[in-house]
């Protein structure tokens, strides 16, 4: 029986998935790849989930694949990468352990990283032979162009003030208070539109063309959407919208 890698829980509108395989410092084997894929699925489906967030146990975020596993379970990445870049609900990295090579890949596809300032980072794949090719397709975004040619070419390892410098962290703060700067933000993103939260992340992921035309039907449509009416109404009434949790 396949152990549970990847824990799912579900409490006032937050996901919170977790990688739970610190005995190889949740490197991206077979069965976990299988079940974060299995959990990133259910919170996207589940319409009681407004924010994910994406945490783990251990000393280490994730150490990128799996090693010992033979090269073509790479094969699996890019749909996980994919599954948090284009997942309808804003999703919350929440690193207190170090992150390297594809581990870093599943950060940069968040919406929002957040991490303590002891972590730190690294792309370690020329060190080894291979190159970081399917990360960076979420990495780039990212960062700024010369760290990413320095970091990407060297290997070098760098730490969570570097990283927010560059554009891999939202923030970092003292392990003390990572749960709090979590919070901080998704209670900021649970007070978004469910819909136009999922919209507005197709923008910012470029999924749909940004032109005027395509731009103004998009706006139109929210405007007169159920969900826009409510927003404006509730503005103009001082109170919060029926989406929005308060607590």
């Amino acid at each position: 029986m396949t152990a549970e890698l990847v824990h799912l829980a579900v409490q006032s509108g937050i996901a919170t998935i977790t990688l739970d395989s610190p005995g190889n410092r949740n490197a991206l084997s077979t069965p976990l790849r299988a079940q974060l894929s299995g959990a990133l699925a259910r919170s996207a489906s589940d319409d009681s989930v407004r924010v994910v967030i994406l945490g783990h146990t251990g000393p280490v975020f994730c150490a990128g694949m799996d090693l010992t596993e033979p090269p073509d379970a790479v094969t699996e990445l890019p749909g996980i990468l994919e599954s948090i870049w284009n997942h309808p609900k804003p999703v919350v990295a929440k690193l207190s352990g170090h992150a390297r090579a594809g581990g870093i890949g599943l950060l940069a596809a968040a919406d929002i990283a957040v991490g303590a300032q002891h972590v730190t980072f690294a792309f370690t794949e020329v060190r080894i032979g291979i190159v970081p090719a399917v990360i960076s397709v979420t990495v780039l975004p990212r960062l700024l162009r010369h760290a990413a040619h320095e970091l990407f070419l060297t290997g070098e390892t760098f730490d969570a003030d570097r990283a927010v410098a560059i554009g891999l962290l939202n923030s970092a703060v003292p392990s003390d208070q990572l749960e709090a700067e979590a919070k901080r933000y998704t209670a900021m993103l649970i007070q978004g539109g469910p819909q136009a939260l999922a919209l507005t992340k197709q923008l910012l992921t470029g999924t749909v063309a940004r032109n005027f035309p395509a731009m103004l039907e998009i706006s139109a449509a929210r405007f007169a959407s159920a969900e826009g009416r409510e927003g404006i109404r509730a503005h103009a009434d001082k109170r919060p919208p029926s989406w929005a949790h308060t607590s």
